[in-house]
């Protein structure tokens, strides 16, 4: 998870959202990804996504099934969707995401069996410093905005 946790700090560097994930598959790192929508201005450019087709790629296969993923934040519905299809074995994740997370918090399909696959889910991994990248990027992102607007009006007064 400390390697997910880097890959989100450098998402936080350049302005997206601090969210990172990493695919290891026989104790070995071989996809990392952080998010990159902002960026890419692409909406699939989601940590977990990156990860997974980085590691595709290393092995030569879409299929993932011995590998483990570890993300900072709950997959929402696409990335669980990968997740899901890339054959992932365990998904591990830090903090919950209660708004659109769905490896338990609205809906839990990765460990749903009416699929054809599943995979084994563990929460809470670093959840404090996973969730507290996250309320310190917001915080910081609000900041920003308070003083942006700020200035408008004072330049608007003058």
């Amino acid at each position: 998870m400390q390697a997910a946790i880097q890959e989100a700090q450098k998402a936080a560097v350049i302005r997206e959202v601090p969210i990172g994930a990493v695919v290891v598959l026989d104790g070995e790192i071989i996809g990392r990804g952080h998010n990159l929508r902002e960026t890419n201005q692409q909406s699939t450019a989601h940590a977990e996504m990156i990860a997974i087709q980085e590691a595709c790629a290393k092995v030569g296969s879409w299929r993932l099934e011995r590998a483990q993923l570890f993300v900072t934040l709950e997959p929402c519905p696409m990335c669980s969707g990968a997740i899901m299809l890339s054959r992932v074995e365990e998904v591990y994740f830090g903090a919950y995401d209660p708004k659109g997370g769905t490896a338990g918090s609205l809906l839990n399909l990765l460990e749903d069996q009416r699929f054809n696959h599943w995979s084994y889910v563990e929460a809470g991994i670093l959840g404090e410093p996973c969730g507290q990248l996250l309320t310190d990027f917001f915080r910081e992102l609000r900041q920003i905005k308070k003083e942006q607007k700020k200035l408008k009006k004072t330049s608007q007064d003058e």
